[in-house]
């Protein structure tokens, strides 16, 4: 605190300092801001300015030796926080005021004002800070009939007093004014009235502007009015709240009394005590619902009068522990900074654009609303592929809190809604546990593996999601076990699945979906270099230094090792290696490993997975399928068998629609060779698809399985690095089938680069990025002729 006053400055405001002579009035004078309101000549009062742009002001004022100003009112009340005012952002109209003991403290500068006369602002002499201004003084305009003017007076003297017995914070103010005016003033009176107002700004600055002094009255007796019926209203709710707290005040001392009554009788219960204690205070700041405040008095009230041995105050306690801990209309405001999120979207995952961008366009919806409310995203993809991971990271952009879940396996509805209170152990849903650990209403939830649940006995947990993912019901979600309705509304749910195929379609109706394909080989190598590879060297406390691979050596583990859609298996390996290195580093044989392609093998053994590539042959056709693992080649193989009963079989582990399909294409196949060649009529046939082990079934095999057979028929081989999707009908229609992405990857990672598919999946080709397009040629069929013309001709 710094006061910079000089010596002859007033060392004090005394009440004879304070009168009002007969001051010369500058021409030109100093301007100084008020934010608030505006000031007035019969007011005294502290005025507070910012230091940093009014410090070179204020010395010129006081280097003056009446120490003038002239104060004026800004119009906009927070452009001080913001900027410097200019001066069109003053009123014309302010009032010259005295300046008293300035003071510098902590940034800001501090003085008492007192109030002179009005001024009217004829010129700006400077448009920068220090404002100078050439002011001229109008005269106030008095009316003729000093009887209204003394009525005036008289009606706001007696205005002030009524104040004055409501508000004794009014008195000191008036003895101040009384010292230095007189009554008799109808001016002065009228500016020190509505200076006691509480009016706002435009309706204080019209009155300031007032030049007639009946019209000033007129405005200022309107104000007083007002503020006498708020003070009014004031006394009326100050003695409401009084005769409240006078009941609370005397219920707790006769709960004290009680207290030391049953201490004295060796009967006081200090456990129920500190248990109710402990309830109030977690209460204190929650905005519980009328239902829930109306059943926790029920409970308090309950559990005062139970024993502490009894069962029943166990649950009533355990109930009141539960619903104390509901974070109670508190939430925590959301992030919804694009930028910002497609960073940390980009720092915790590699690749994923087009998922990426979906989760931007979510956040661009909720920025324009100003919330995310009432969303439920389905995450659907193979196992590793960053599902979990990447909801981590949405609640990581919103600034939410994240609460993860497991409903793979749940068999029973009271996971998800709450045991009733009927026995001993009862437990509230997973809805109610997961707001009690996060703390907020509107954290991010994710229900992992929704397309596992099951169904017993004891109800169907899938129809119980019905309600808890639908917007419009979980505004009041109903939990067993509290009794109470929850507002999930506001919580962000992310759902994560395999496949869409278990899921119920009322379930699924309600979630949004974004799929997420698995990887190729390129993606999976940056992602092991910039994700996987640093975090295994840092948990297995090893320096980037001491181990490296390179580039080829983890493309021959990618291929070799970690072939599957996700990067599960990938990282796995990469530990291994590190285990390897590990333990040369801590024997000391090597302070460093290096991993290339000619050690890799000697490291992890021989390759898990061959080097993938379609099977060559006359009946030999490629396909491409779409398993929960991501995308695979199937390849098909016809042959004619020795027989003499015409007919076919068909094995490898097919299901039924894949079994219809290889008939379709039998008949399609036998009526597309003609009634010249009689081949099918005659030949005992056996198709088979490899890798019996692995469960196959599905449409999309039509075209492959018509290609096979009359490949077998006509001794010709197609041709290599081909493969090809569709369903086929008994018309020869080819239809479209799913799994576009998942196919395509599949095929690049065997060396494909000439693919058949249905026309109508174009679009689904299209709109996979640029690097998965790429180096393919991909005819789009949209009849088996095509086909035919292609493979044959």
């Amino acid at each position: 605190m710094e006061d910079f006053r000089t010596d002859e400055a007033d060392e004090a405001i005394s009440s004879t300092e304070l009168t009002v002579s007969e001051l010369v009035m500058p021409d030109q004078l100093f301007i100084l801001p008020t934010i608030e309101r505006p000031f007035f000549p019969a007011q005294v009062s502290p005025v507070i300015i910012e230091e940093k742009p009014w410090l070179r002001t204020v010395r010129m004022i006081l280097k003056q030796s009446d120490k003038l100003a002239g104060l004026l009112q800004v119009k906009t009340k927070n452009l001080g926080h913001t900027r410097s005012p200019r001066i069109d952002d003053f009123y014309d109209f302010g009032c010259v005021i005295k300046v008293h003991n300035p003071i510098k403290s902590e940034g800001s500068i501090q003085f008492i004002a007192e109030g002179i006369r009005r001024f009217h602002v004829q010129k700006w002499l400077s448009e920068k800070i220090p404002y100078k201004v050439l002011a001229d003084y109008p005269n106030e305009v008095s009316p003729k009939k000093e009887e209204r003017i003394r009525a005036y007076s008289m009606a706001i003297m007696n205005t002030i007093k009524d104040l004055v017995k409501l508000n004794p914070l009014y008195t000191e103010e008036l003895k101040f004014f009384l010292e230095r005016f007189t009554p008799s003033d109808p001016s002065s009176l009228t500016d020190f009235a509505v200076s006691l107002t509480s009016a706002n700004q435009r309706e204080l600055q019209d009155v300031l502007e007032s030049l007639h002094i009946q019209r000033r009255m007129e405005k200022t007796l309107v104000l007083l009015k007002k503020e006498l019926d708020v003070a009014k209203l004031q006394v009326e709710i100050r003695g409401q709240v009084d005769e409240t707290i006078s009941t609370q005040q005397r219920k707790f001392f006769l709960r004290e009394q009680l207290k030391v009554i049953q201490r004295e009788l060796g009967i006081a219960k200090d456990d129920r005590s500190a248990d109710l204690d402990l309830f109030r205070s977690r209460l204190e700041g929650l905005k519980l619902s009328a239902e829930a405040a109306q059943r926790v008095d029920q409970e308090m009230n309950k559990l005062s009068m139970l024993e502490l041995g009894s069962p029943e105050y166990a649950v009533t306690r355990n109930y009141l522990d539960w619903v104390t801990q509901l974070p109670w209309g508190h939430q925590v405001r959301d992030k919804l900074g694009l930028q910002r999120a497609r960073r940390i979207l980009n720092e915790d995952h590699y690749g994923l654009d087009d998922v990426k961008d979906r989760i931007t366009e979510f956040l661009a919806v909720a920025a324009l609303k100003g919330e995310v409310q009432g969303a439920i995203l389905l995450l659907v993809g193979p196992p590793g592929v960053g599902k979990t991971s990447l909801g981590r990271s949405v609640a990581r952009v919103l600034g939410r809190p994240f609460y993860r879940f497991s409903v793979g396996g749940m068999r029973d509805e009271a996971e998800i809604k709450g045991h009733r209170r009927t026995y001993i152990g009862a437990m509230p849903g997973k809805m109610a546990e997961a707001l009690k650990h996060t703390g907020v209403d509107n954290p991010v939830i994710m229900l992992d593996e929704i397309d596992k649940m099951g169904a017993s006995y004891q109800g169907d947990p899938a129809s119980a999601l019905l309600e808890v993912l639908d917007p419009e019901q979980n505004v009041e979600f109903l939990d067993h076990y509290l009794d109470l309705r929850l507002d999930l509304s506001h919580v962000l749910f992310i759902c994560t699945a395999n496949q869409t195929d278990t899921i119920p379609q009322a379930l699924l109706d309600r979630m949004e979906e974004i799929r997420l394909s698995g990887y190729i080989l390129e993606e999976k190598l940056n992602i092991a270099k910039q994700y996987l590879l640093p975090r295994q060297l840092k948990m297995a406390g090893l320096k980037s230094s001491q181990f490296t691979v390179t580039d080829a050596a983890m493309r021959q583990l990618i291929d070799g090792y970690a072939r599957e859609a996700g990067v599960r298996g990938l990282e796995k390996q990469i530990k291994k290696l590190i285990r390897k290195c590990a333990v040369e580093v801590v024997r000391g044989k090597q302070k460093r490993l290096g991993i290339n392609g000619r050690n890799l093998h000697k490291y992890l053994g021989v390759p898990i997975f061959d080097k993938e590539s379609s099977i060559e042959g006359v009946g030999v056709v490629t396909g491409l399928a779409w398993t929960s693992m991501g995308g695979a080649i199937l390849p098909i193989e016809a042959r004619r068998l020795f027989s003499d009963k015409p007919g076919y079989k068909i094995t490898g582990n097919v299901g039924e629609v894949m079994q219809e399909s290889a008939e379709i294409a039998l008949s399609f196949a036998n009526a597309f060779m003609g009634v010249k060649d009689d081949f099918f009529q005659t030949a005992c046939i056996h198709i088979h698809v490899p890798e019996g082990a692995v469960p196959k079934d599905g449409p999309s095999a039509g075209i492959t399985l018509a290609t096979a057979l009359l490949s077998l028929a006509y001794g010709k081989k197609v041709p290599s690095r081909l493969a090809m999707t569709g369903e086929l009908t008994l018309t020869g229609q080819v239809f479209p089938v799913g799994g576009i992405r998942e196919k395509i990857v599949a095929a690049r990672r065997a060396h494909i680069r000439k693919i058949l598919m249905p026309a109508k999946n174009k679009n689904d080709f299209e709109e996979l990025p640029a690097y998965l397009r790429e180096g393919l040629t991909v005819h789009f069929v949209s009849n088996y002729q095509q086909v035919h013309d292609i493979v044959f001709d």
